[in-house]
């Protein structure tokens, strides 16, 4: 297995990656849950809760979840099928599968293999990764590791000087896509954050540390893979001109400095000639405005309940932005994806593919790439289960027709 660190390659040995393979196999691992349950244990608090938490009082977060409860399924019985396909085409490419990798900031810091990992997981599945802007790996390794399409989601950290130059090494290194995420004025509050000391970990000073040393030596497989890999190194995408890569530090100060607005996307597209996703839509007007600047595709998106809490989950807000769109443009949706029914639901209601954060990165925390692995197998196990049992030959006959909506849904 070929890891990349920085610049730099180094092959783990076999019998390592065999190990983590092992460890994340059914039984032991049968669900995204159970993966979130060993990546709970194997990294320390303060990385697990950047991973698992949500804004505020996670309102939002435990929503986009359980509001899936509120979609039940009406199956088709008494039907065969010898294969149900499960391809989707998405920006003119086609997966293998109806979901792609979403942007998970900082993967490099759940496991030193990170964004690399992640892509090249993505890739050997026939679907698409999206890495993002808060990258702890060079846009250029990700890209080189993974055999499909790679996405670049872009915050305009550093000024539109850093933007643009990124935007050129996304377009000479071969990305096929820009995600624009516009739902990050600032960054929100997580409380877990605060509490539990991320903040020193990754630019605190060794007396700064001192207080969650315990939770942190309590982990030593993560923490000699950290040593190992530098600790946090700088974002290697965000270079400021005449100031080098960004320190990790400096990301809620430069949210705040790059709000994106709908003037920005003019230039983006001037600057970007391929596809472009908005993503962070919950509401038609905002969705109408994607499809007038010009969007590809949007992903309709609350940022994994991790920005402004109390908003609608993603699923809910999926139908009225699909009628106000009329068709004209793509719909993504991410956020509480957990299941192969979850993506179903998605895709009835009108969905051409989900985004999953949270569901591979619980895999990438507890075992690397062979984590990622498994999430993708077993969500593409599910998914396939789910689709023989509603009765559907392919996911590209899904339709409102499978599922029963609660009614006040229908009234936006």
């Amino acid at each position: 297995m070929v890891v990349f660190r920085g610049e730099r390659i180094f092959r783990a040995p076999a019998h390592a990656m065999t190990h983590s393979a092992r460890s994340v196999a059914s039984p032991r691992v049968v669900s995204i849950s159970d993966l979130r349950a060993i990546a709970k244990r194997r990294v320390p608090g303060s990385v697990f809760d950047y991973l698992d938490g949500g804004a505020e009082g996670e309102v939002t977060l435990r929503e986009n979840c359980r509001v899936f409860e509120d979609v039940t399924f009406r199956p088709r019985h008494a039907v065969g099928f010898v294969e149900c396909p499960l391809r989707t085409r998405v920006l003119g490419f086609d997966l293998a599968v109806p979901f792609l990798l979403a942007p998970v900031g900082y993967s490099r810091l759940m496991h030193p293999a990170g964004e690399v990992a992640a892509a090249r997981a993505a890739g050997n599945a026939g679907t698409a990764y999206i890495l993002s802007t808060i990258s702890g790996h060079r846009l250029e390794d990700v890209k080189a590791a993974s055999k499909g399409p790679v996405f670049y989601q872009l915050y305009l950290m550093g000024g539109r000087g850093a933007a643009e130059a990124v935007i050129d090494r996304a377009r000479i290194a071969g990305f096929s896509a820009l995600v624009v995420t516009i739902d990050t004025p600032v960054s929100g509050i997580r409380e877990r954050d605060f509490r539990n000391g991320m903040k020193e970990l990754v630019s605190g000073s060794a007396l700064d540390k001192i207080p969650y040393l315990p939770q942190i030596l309590a982990h030593p497989g993560w923490l000699m893979g950290y040593l190992r890999d530098g600790g946090t190194p700088p974002l290697p995408n965000v270079v400021v001109p005449g100031k080098g890569p960004m320190p990790l530090v400096d990301i809620t100060a430069a949210l705040a400095a790059s709000t994106v607005t709908w003037s920005d996307l003019k230039w983006i597209r001037e600057h970007w000639r391929g596809p472009i996703v908005v993503k962070g839509v919950l509401t038609a007007d905002d969705a109408r405005r994607s499809v007038d600047e010009g969007a590809a595709a949007i992903s309709v998106s609350n940022h994994g309940g991790r920005q402004l809490d109390c908003v609608e989950a993603s699923l809910r807000a999926l139908p009225e932005v699909v009628k106000a769109v009329h068709g004209q443009t793509e719909i993504l949706m991410d956020g509480g994806i957990r299941r192969g029914s979850d993506i179903i639901k998605a895709l009835c209601l009108g969905a051409r593919a989900v985004l999953c954060g949270r569901a591979y990165a619980y895999g990438l925390a507890a075992a690397g790439e062979a984590g990622v692995n498994r999430a993708i197998e077993i969500l593409r196990t599910d998914l396939d289960r789910s689709l023989r049992l509603v009765g559907c030959p392919s996911v590209d006959q899904l339709d409102r027709s499978y599922v029963n909506v609660p009614a006040n849904w229908d009234a936006d």
